[in-house]
């Protein structure tokens, strides 16, 4: 069974990635309004009817802007962990409030929804991986360093929206106070251009087929140097830089598929070359 993932927008102005099969899908953080998601949604022709749930990172506005709203119109839970919810200062229909723990997978019908932690300068921080039929694709943006739970869940991803925030001349020589830019690279800020590169060329597994470079900031990156700093390392992984203006395209996983043909190659080569031998 395909997912289809799409971002419905990627920036410090609103995150919001969609992530589904045939079936099911859910969204994960909603920064936009209610309005925004449904008309980019429908533009991409996904359908509000299949989404089981939201999932949120954390408590930043550009995650949560349009949650209440969107929540209370299709009666969609709301899974967040209760720090975040705390401060988050989100005010959710009780019986859509739903907890959820690092490590313990969301089961919604044919989806499964695992979260982990990670460092972002929030009250409790997670990101996620959703899997449907083995196949795996990870929501990694907003997030401080490398650290071993980012680097194992990255290494299982057949698709991933991978955050590439800044690049680090145009924050040092750009106009941001001091403490803003301290803030951004503190290990609790965000995942710069050749941090992300780093994460990508060591730890990206094979049979990962996509990579949308998410979360770039309006002032401190540009997404052409982006797109063509990962594209020469890119390989056989789509390289695509999610927007902060517009929804990307939808597109199609073939996670399992795809890692299947790989090792039926890798046989038939193997086979061959061991016939040359005789």
């Amino acid at each position: 069974m395909s997912i289809y993932i799409a971002s419905i927008n990627s920036g410090s102005n609103g995150n919001c990635y969609y992530i589904g099969n045939d079936q099911d899908a859910v969204l994960v953080d909603v920064g936009i309004s209610c309005r925004v998601v449904e008309r980019r949604m429908k533009r991409l022709e996904l359908h509000m009817a299949n989404v089981r749930a939201i999932f949120i990172s954390h408590e930043h506005s550009d995650h949560i802007k349009g949650v209440e709203v969107l929540s209370r119109k299709y009666a969609l839970p709301v899974y967040i962990t209760t720090p975040t919810l705390l401060y988050s200062g989100l005010k959710l229909t009780n019986t859509l409030t739903q907890s959820f723990k690092a490590y313990e997978p969301v089961i919604l019908h044919t989806l499964s929804i695992t979260a982990f932690p990670k460092f972002h300068d929030a009250s409790d921080p997670h990101s996620f991986i959703v899997e449907s039929n083995g196949t795996k694709i990870g929501v990694l943006t907003d997030i401080g360093s490398n650290c071993e739970h980012v680097i194992s869940n990255f290494k299982q991803c057949h698709a991933a929206f991978l955050e590439t925030n800044y690049d680090e001349r145009m924050l040092e020589e750009g106009g941001y106070p001091y403490y803003l830019k301290r803030r951004i690279r503190s290990g609790k800020g965000h995942l710069s251009n050749d941090q992300a590169l780093e994460l990508f060329t060591k730890h990206r597994p094979e049979f990962m087929s996509h990579v949308l470079l998410s979360h770039l900031s309006k002032h401190n990156n540009c997404p052409k140097l982006t797109l063509d700093l990962f594209t020469k390392h890119a390989g056989t992984t789509t390289v695509v830089v999610a927007s902060r203006d517009e929804e990307s395209a939808v597109y199609r996983i073939q996670g399992n598929d795809l890692a299947v043909k790989r090792q039926q190659i890798l046989k038939r080569a193997t086979v061959t070359n061991q016939m040359t031998l005789f």
